[in-house]
């Protein structure tokens, strides 16, 4: 049977002066929608302990956003931005970063027709020494540009990336990216560098709220995915199944997995990137379930999950999941999604409540909240435009509970 989503059937006025363009002075004065079974309540996101049930795990994405892009030149003057998206070569986060020297990322190039041929630059002052980066094109990749970099100094491309990147802020804020954004548009639980885009359902934690709820009963787990500029693509289609979802890499540890199993049926997903790890587990299962192995393919595919009979619960999922690690000696499990949730049907097995912040008209995450609330995300969306909610990724906060 066909699949067809109407996208025009999950968009909605969105002002531009609704559209948060900076964070607020402290991160958990936002405010917090509250979605608990169809009825529709207001509060401050510090407040959040209060409203949660106790006992409850949350699951953080505690992935931290590189200084990704890097405004070069050509010799001849000529500006040429580079935005690195993903590493080609190596092609995992943690040795490309870690590289010296040279290495290949797939990127995003603006000014691209000031740059048909030859090497970009930047040339800089490190500890008294004159030192260069540059950059070639030497591929294509899909819309996105491989290119080669080679530096002179001593040092690794992440930190590279930190002296000379600037933080990727998003592209519906219309601005250049200022100091506040170096340290407000990470979470404070950030750790491992790969992404080019915030978990932003995060940013609304603070030190102190996390030690105060962990003194009140409430658990903490962490997942790591590294989220791609493709979270920002708009659905184009007017059958929003038509969209390509983008991939995105992720990892779990056997310990997390521990503690969803302990407390299965009471997960709070901090944010979409967390929804979408967490929902990926049950592919995952499943492909131990039927062919012994989660790593039948090393990316789980848009519509995996649709395929998975009902009857096959989170439980079971992450039962399989840490059999199979306990038996392969594994502390850990990397993979990569193409998940795509939509109210088509779609089962949740693993997350019970969802913690994020208010999305754009006609988005992939838009339609990931109507598969969870419904059509009551009409009603959602019109509270928050009615009292005062500030929008995206610098924007208030919902909590759904269903």
């Amino acid at each position: 049977m066909e699949r067809y989503i109407d996208i025009n059937d999950y968009t909605y006025p969105l002002p531009d002066h609704r559209i948060a363009k900076f964070p607020l002075a402290e991160r958990s004065d936002s405010k917090l929608l509250v979605y608990r079974g169809g009825e529709i309540s207001e509060s401050r996101f510090r407040h959040i302990g209060e409203v949660l049930p106790t006992g409850s795990l949350l699951v953080f994405n505690n992935t931290k956003v590189i200084r990704a892009r890097i405004i070069m030149h050509k010799p001849s003057g000529a500006r040429v931005e580079v935005f690195c998206l993903e590493p080609h070569m190596p092609a995992d986060y943690e040795r490309a970063l870690a590289a010296t020297g040279s290495g290949e990322w797939s990127c995003i190039v603006g000014n691209s027709k000031k740059w048909k041929e030859g090497y970009v630059e930047i040339n800089f002052e490190h500890e008294g020494r004159e030192e260069w980066l540059r950059a070639w094109r030497v591929g294509e990749k899909g819309r996105e540009q491989v290119v080669r970099f080679e530096w002179s100094v001593k040092l690794s491309f992440g930190e590279l990336l930190e002296l000379l990147g600037r933080i990727p802020i998003p592209p519906y804020l219309n601005r250049e990216s200022e100091e506040i954004d170096n340290t407000r548009y990470q979470t404070v639980y950030s750790k491992f560098e790969g992404s080019v885009a915030a978990p932003t359902a995060g940013l609304h934690f603070t030190p102190e709220l996390i030690e105060q709820m962990q003194g009140n009963g409430f658990e903490f787990g962490e997942v790591t995915l590294h989220v791609g500029a493709g979270t920002f693509l708009p659905v184009k289609e007017q059958n929003a199944t038509l969209h390509p979802m983008h991939t995105e890499h992720f990892e779990i540890r056997r310990s997390t997995l521990e503690q969803l199993l302990r407390k299965h049926g009471s997960i709070t997903a901090v944010g979409t990137t967390s929804v979408r790890t967490l929902e990926s587990l049950a592919a995952l299962g499943w492909r131990i379930h039927t062919s012994g192995t989660p790593y039948a393919d090393r990316v789980i595919g848009q519509w995996e999950l649709y395929d998975i009979p009902q009857a096959f619960d989170g439980r079971t999922a992450l039962d399989l999941l840490l059999r199979y690690m306990e038996r392969e000696g594994l502390d850990r499990l990397k993979c990569a999604t193409q998940i795509m949730i939509t109210p088509l049907g779609y089962q949740f097995r693993i997350v019970e409540r969802i913690i994020t912040n208010f999305h754009q008209p006609s988005s992939t995450l838009l339609l990931l909240v109507a598969a969870y609330v419904g059509e009551d995300w009409h009603r959602i969306y019109n509270f928050a435009l009615e009292n005062d909610f500030r929008f995206l990724s610098y924007g208030d906060s919902s909590l759904l509970m269903r």
